[in-house]
């Protein structure tokens, strides 16, 4: 379930409760409004939401690379043929714009401590879940509990109103809350990733142009195996690979539309000279490996 899945569902039941005052919102967010410009306000490459959380995350993690000029990118925005475009003098604080995504994505988002906690709390979680599929009593609040205890699909989420409710009564509380027991739990796997998770002890992340091979991850499981003495399956919890990629602009999804003055408009990326074209457009992957220190 993707995050615009959910908003779309609690919009949805929201609707009920305020007798369709949602309605128009709702159609709005669903691109099925008659005025597709506003769908592009909400979800597009140029969106508000990104405008919004660039300079958020910016302010709050002190990287001055993802500083945009939103005013003046919001003063260039025009409707035309029911479409929403950027005017021609501002295209230049749209690359501006796509370079700040690009920047506080490999800078912010996918940093190697962002990547090595994010994916630790992901293993606790899925060995939270395993043990309590097999019947193992977890500490956890009612909502975790409902999680971890029952195997939720897509179509819960959609057909069982309990689902949705349990969802939103989710926070850091309840998850961090839980680690902190799980520190002590009898399985040695769930409590030494909760202990080093809740000590800050996070895996080392080491990037990487190419995956890689199955040798260099049979080493670390080797020294990880005689370290903590886990064998089999329970290795796969603290050595494990990956990879992140980013595309900073992306041609061929919702375009990003330059209009000019004799009113013909053209992609971004399609404009002579254009810093888009040559760098952003191309899709960035790396892969990395996570393993604790040893």
């Amino acid at each position: 379930m993707s995050h615009e899945e959910i908003s779309r569902l609690l919009m949805e039941a929201l609707n009920k409760e305020l007798d369709g005052a949602l309605t128009l919102t709702i159609e709005i967010f669903n691109g099925i409004y008659h005025k597709k410009f506003l769908h592009q306000l909400v979800s597009s490459q140029l969106d508000v939401d990104r405008m919004d959380y660039l300079n958020r995350d910016s302010f709050f993690t002190g990287v001055s690379e993802g500083v945009i000029g939103y005013d003046r990118i919001i003063k260039m925005l025009t409707v035309h043929h029911d479409e929403l475009m950027v005017e021609e003098k501002g295209i230049y604080s749209i690359e501006k714009f796509i370079v700040s995504r690009r920047l506080m994505y490999w800078q912010v988002y996918l940093h190697k401590t962002v990547l090595s906690a994010e994916n630790m709390l992901v293993k606790v979680l899925s060995r939270a879940k395993q043990l309590a599929l097999s019947g193992q009593e977890l500490f956890c609040s009612p909502a975790l509990r409902y999680f971890l205890y029952n195997k939720v699909s897509k179509s819960k989420f959609e057909q069982d109103p309990e689902c949705l409710a349990m969802f939103v009564l989710l926070d850091d509380y309840d998850v961090m809350g839980a680690i902190k027991a799980w520190a002590g739990h009898p399985d040695r796997v769930l409590s030494t990733l909760s202990k080093m998770l809740i000590n800050r002890d996070l895996f080392r992340v080491v990037l990487s142009n190419e995956a890689f091979d199955p040798e260099t991850i049979g080493v670390l499981k080797s020294k990880v195996a005689a370290a903590w003495g886990f064998t089999g399956a329970e290795l796969d919890y603290f050595v494990f690979a990956d990879d992140a990629t980013l595309r900073a602009y992306n041609m061929t999804d919702e375009k990003i539309n330059i209009l000019f003055k004799d009113g013909t408009f053209k992609d971004i990326s399609s404009i002579d000279n254009a810093l888009i074209s040559h760098t952003l457009a191309i899709p960035i992957k790396k892969f990395y490996i996570c393993h604790p220190k040893i």
